[in-house]
């Protein structure tokens, strides 16, 4: 007998990952704890697998979780273009992006431009900024739709990427590694810095900059190395110079949506997540 997945459990499982807990879920589905509990534990009982399993106080998917959450995400998505192609629903406002510079400046204008043709009604407003920032503001309901850096293991994740040093070869040979970062708040700049302390690599600051574009051209200038992804530069470290610098950790590509998003904001984040899922698998 066919199993039917119903999409008001797929809606609050997809909040629940969105928003990062069970508490801040319930303020998009506008449903107590206790009922967004139950519910998860029905679709459980559907699926036939749990699908979060407890990190300290954080939950994270299991593999079962993620494999429902993509079909989910489709589900919902196709749900909402249907409800919108029948009642004609169009959106009253802006659509307000925000975006890590990384995405906004090597990923998304394609994305973006797609977005606009396909909706030629809808203005679109787009914030750049860091991940600390685009989130507050999406809390403040200042943005609609954001896309930025997380924890790997971010239970928002959309993909996970390594981080890796970039920069010239003789560069990362130095004695003392010549060290280009962004300002605080940063978390590229974090991991850098925590994993050079903690293997006493020398390293002097030679750059520090609020702007990836100056980042960036420090970096293919020569004069200095960083710690970034590659969807930032190519210019990886060579493997042969590696054993002079420390390991990095992985950084999540994290997609975060208002409560109760209209359906063209649904459209516009599904087209994102798509775009960050077609990257490079090395990048």
């Amino acid at each position: 007998m066919a199993v039917n997945l119903p999409t008001e459990l797929l809606r609050s499982f997809a909040a629940i990952v969105d928003s990062g807990s069970m508490l801040r879920a319930t303020e998009r589905v506008f449903v107590t704890q206790s009922a967004l509990s139950l519910q998860m534990k029905r679709l459980e009982e559907t699926v036939q697998a749990a699908l979060f399993q407890r990190e300290g106080r954080r939950l994270k998917l299991t593999p079962a979780g993620q494999t429902l959450l993509t079909y989910a995400r489709d589900i919902l998505a196709t749900n909402d273009r249907a409800v919108s192609a029948l009642n004609g629903d169009a959106l009253a406002g802006p659509a307000r992006v925000g975006l890590v510079q990384d995405f906004a400046e090597t990923l998304l204008s394609g994305v973006l431009a797609q977005f606009a043709q396909l909706n030629p009604d809808t203005q679109l407003q787009v914030r750049v900024g860091g991940s600390p920032q685009l989130l507050d503001d999406l809390a403040a309901d200042r943005l609609d739709v954001v896309l930025c850096m997380g924890a790997a293991d971010d239970v928002a994740a959309i993909r996970v990427a390594p981080m890796v040093w970039l920069g010239d070869d003789d560069l990362a040979q130095e004695d003392v590694l010549p060290l280009a970062i962004l300002e605080r708040p940063c978390r590229f700049r974090d991991a850098a810095l925590a994993a050079l302390d903690a293997t006493g690599r020398p390293y002097r600051v030679v750059l520090e900059t609020p702007s990836l574009s100056v980042l960036r051209a420090a970096v293919d200038s020569g004069l200095g190395v960083t710690c970034r992804t590659r969807i930032f530069s190519r210019r990886t470290v060579g493997a042969a110079v590696l054993q002079r610098l420390p390991a990095l950790p992985r950084v999540a590509y994290v997609r975060h949506a208002r409560a109760q998003p209209h359906a063209t904001i649904l459209r516009l984040a599904e087209l994102m997540r798509t775009a960050v899922l077609d990257l490079d698998p090395e990048g």
